[in-house]
């Protein structure tokens, strides 16, 4: 792909070598505007989208998995189960009713389908992941905070959310990814060009130079990978603590 990306468009198909023949920066110059925007308007929504389900899968998360792992309630292990079982449910199972729902509440073209669901705890991977980590802190902490007065709201917010700093980073890393390369969720509700994430405007960048859109299209794959490839530099040694410190003990 990055090879290609600065072949002629004409030798992107017909030359394999991995060391082109010819070398040009037109591809970036023709992808740099799609559907009459600069790429930078893309990147800022996909941004904007990214940092929204972080937050709403931090937020969420974090309290599902405080109160399956801590708190005493009538079928917890059962609610803990039906979590785990949707870990297995594909997309496009709840895909329809789902675009259903939000077109009937007029929410179709903004970025709040995509968003609403974080906010409610939809991701059952990260619960299990901050549940496993959880059950892994002293109860003795707890039970402390509790005898100084503290409720389950301050146990979990002054107690248990600092500790959770490696599984939180983790969440932050692989949300930030899985959103970022996104392309079935946003291709469904997102349809003004003016809110199209990067996925998208790859995707109509390519029907829109058809046969010569091969070059444009590896050059602008080549720019969209950046922002994932500098995030997992900066964040790959939390990534690794915290998959070491939330597996299965």
């Amino acid at each position: 792909m990055a090879v290609s990306a600065f072949k002629p468009s004409h030798l992107v198909l017909t030359d394999p070598s991995i060391i082109p023949t010819e070398l040009t920066l037109e591809n970036f110059r023709n992808g740099w505007h799609v559907a009459g925007l600069p790429f930078w308007v893309f990147f800022g929504n996909s941004l904007i989208l990214a940092i929204s389900c972080i937050v709403g899968n931090l937020f969420a998360c974090s309290l599902t998995a405080y109160a399956l792992a801590r708190l005493n309630f009538r079928a917890r292990k059962w609610y803990f189960a039906i979590v785990l079982v949707s870990v297995m449910l594909p997309i496009h199972a709840v895909i329809i009713p789902q675009y259903i729902v939000f077109s009937q509440l007029d929410l179709v073209n903004t970025f709040i389908p995509l968003v609403l669901p974080k906010f409610l705890a939809t991701d059952a991977f990260f619960i299990f992941l901050m549940v496993q980590f959880i059950r892994g802190i002293p109860k003795e902490l707890d039970q402390a905070a509790v005898v100084d007065g503290a409720g389950p709201f301050r146990v979990f917010w002054y107690v248990i959310f600092p500790l959770m700093r490696p599984a939180l980073v983790t969440t932050t890393i692989f949300t930030f990814i899985w959103t970022w390369n996104d392309f079935f969720g946003q291709l469904i509700y997102l349809t003004d060009s003016g809110i199209w994430t990067v996925p998208i405007a790859l995707n109509a960048l390519l029907d829109s130079e058809s046969n010569q859109g091969a070059g444009t299209l590896m050059a602008m794959s080549v720019v969209s990978l950046i922002p994932i490839l500098l995030f997992f530099a900066f964040a790959q040694k939390y990534l690794i603590r915290g998959i070491s410190t939330t597996g299965l003990k």
